[in-house]
């Protein structure tokens, strides 16, 4: 029985920017429109078509929404790069017990040494000076501190600028947010607000649950907190497993969840809304605090940001951390947190911690999000980033081994690549690295040193002959740790 459609879809399917954008879209399918093919501007496609402006510009949205163009500024509508179907991670499968952090002995190894030269850097999730509006930002500042002098004499409130504030509960209201500027507390940095989370619903022992691989910041931070993780299998493109996670959480010993459900570091994952909501609600049912970091929210390659966790709360059991320190400009490290029924505690720990996150600083970014140009290079950016993931994946399949896994990432710049189970990261880190070129191996995101097979590949900069050649080296020393299997061996199996 056919599934019927309801009469708004008929309407969009009948509308004539639809039709026009199905017709592009076989054309791309069937290589009419190649791969990073240029397509005809609006207006002239409009006086070919003798149809209007906006049908055209229409139908152009349809297809970014799918994912089958993209536009690049001062220069038009592209046919986006469509990779071969990589083969994707399974769900992991980490161990079933909670075990105390200790990241020492596993980041030691990987710290690269100062006199170490690094050519290329795949290793650190931190995007390239060029990618930020680093001279908007200095006259904003500039601006603030000589229209307000007093701001570099003020401490600033512990709760953070009410402006800024503002903007951030503002913004909130096209996912869905439901809550206010009072309901803000602003931190350095999305790690302090993490810090402050923890500190609040937690005492050294206890049990957080976490996914699997995670990024090993949050280790870090568990790590010096005394408490155990414990690992819930997650899988590349869905997340982490909602029935893993309502198995581990029925006899009480876990606390809280630390997650990053949209464009996770390292998977890459996005939980789908159902999920989410699954999420949040079996949580509030057990009472155990959700721990959200949102970080790579705004990261998204095409169509719309998916919502947080935070969309579904109606109880204040989410506590909802993020920060402008990715997007915007790493050097001033503002965050924000939003906590619920914890918000008068975090306030209280902000209070202990730092005081306050400076004020001009704050001033500056209220300013930079007042005047829109923070939308503005919002999209520059996501543009900029999945032309640097689509260069990235292009040559990792091109040049890594055969039987390599890829989640090729909806959103965020940060790759997890499986490789055949015989090639050891830190030897590939140790050879590369004499080479000048820089990853995270999978170990550093397990505190049970699972995933030696994996590696991070960030992908940070404009994508250029440099890079490529990176990776295809990359590829090369991997095939040379693939060890042949004995000819007897190959018999008996």
């Amino acid at each position: 029985m056919a599934t019927p459609v309801s009469p708004a879809s008929k309407r969009k399917f009948d509308t004539l920017y639809f039709q026009l954008a199905e017709e592009m879209a076989q054309a791309i399918a069937a290589g009419v429109l190649k791969t990073g093919e240029r397509l005809p501007s609006i207006r002239r496609l409009s006086a070919q078509r003798q149809i209007s402006l906006s049908t055209v510009m229409e139908a152009y949205r349809e297809l970014e929404a799918r994912g089958l163009i993209e536009a690049r500024p001062q220069s038009g509508f592209y046919v986006r790069t469509m990779h071969a179907a990589f083969s994707t991670p399974a769900l992991t499968q980490p161990p079933a017990e909670p075990r105390e952090v200790v990241t020492a002995p596993i980041l030691w190894p990987y710290q690269v040494n100062e006199s170490q030269s690094i050519r290329v850097d795949f290793g650190l999730a931190i995007l390239s000076p060029e990618l930020y509006p680093t001279q908007q930002l200095q006259r904003l500042l500039a601006q603030t501190t000589r229209y307000q002098p007093r701001t570099l004499a003020d401490y600033g409130k512990p709760a953070g600028d009410m402006e800024l504030r503002r903007h951030i509960a503002r913004r909130s209201l096209a996912w869905g947010g439901q809550f206010e500027a009072d309901d803000v507390l602003i931190t350095h940095g999305c790690l302090e607000a993490i810090n402050l989370c923890l500190r609040a619903v937690t005492e050294p022992g206890d049990v957080v649950a976490i996914e699997s691989p995670a990024y090993f910041g949050l280790l870090q931070i568990l790590e010096s907190f005394k408490l155990k993780a414990l690992e819930i299998p997650t899988h590349p493109q869905t997340g982490i497993s909602i029935e893993a996670l309502e198995l581990a959480t029925r006899d009480g010993r876990v606390k809280a969840c630390l997650l990053i459900p949209n464009f996770s570091n390292p998977l890459g994952s996005v939980m789908p809304d159902d999920n989410k909501k699954r999420l949040v609600e079996m949580l509030s049912s057990r009472n155990i605090p959700l721990i959200e970091d949102d970080l790579y929210g705004e990261f998204f390659h095409h169509g719309s940001r998916p919502r947080p966790a935070k969309a579904f709360d109606r109880d204040g059991n989410v506590m909802l951390c993020s920060s402008f320190t990715k997007a915007l400009a790493p050097g001033m490290r503002v965050g924000w947190v939003v906590a619920g029924r914890w918000r008068r505690e975090l306030e209280k720990l902000k209070f202990i911690n730092t005081y306050s996150t400076p004020l001009a600083l704050q001033q500056t970014i209220a300013r930079f999000l007042e005047n829109g140009g923070y939308d503005h290079h919002l999209r520059r950016l996501r543009r900029a980033v999945a032309e640097q993931v689509d260069g990235a994946v292009s040559a990792i399949r091109r040049y890594f081994p055969k039987d390599t896994r890829l989640n090729v990432p909806q959103g965020g710049y940060v790759l997890w690549v499986e490789l055949p189970e015989c090639v050891d990261t830190r030897e590939l880190l140790r050879l590369s690295l004499a080479e000048g070129i820089n990853f995270a191996p999978g170990e550093l995101f397990s505190p049970s040193r699972s995933y030696r097979n994996c590696l991070r590949i960030c992908c940070v900069e404009p994508w250029t002959t440099r890079h490529e050649r990176a990776i295809q080296r990359l590829g090369e020393l991997c095939q040379g740790l693939i060890r042949p299997v004995p000819a007897s061996v190959a018999l008996v199996q």
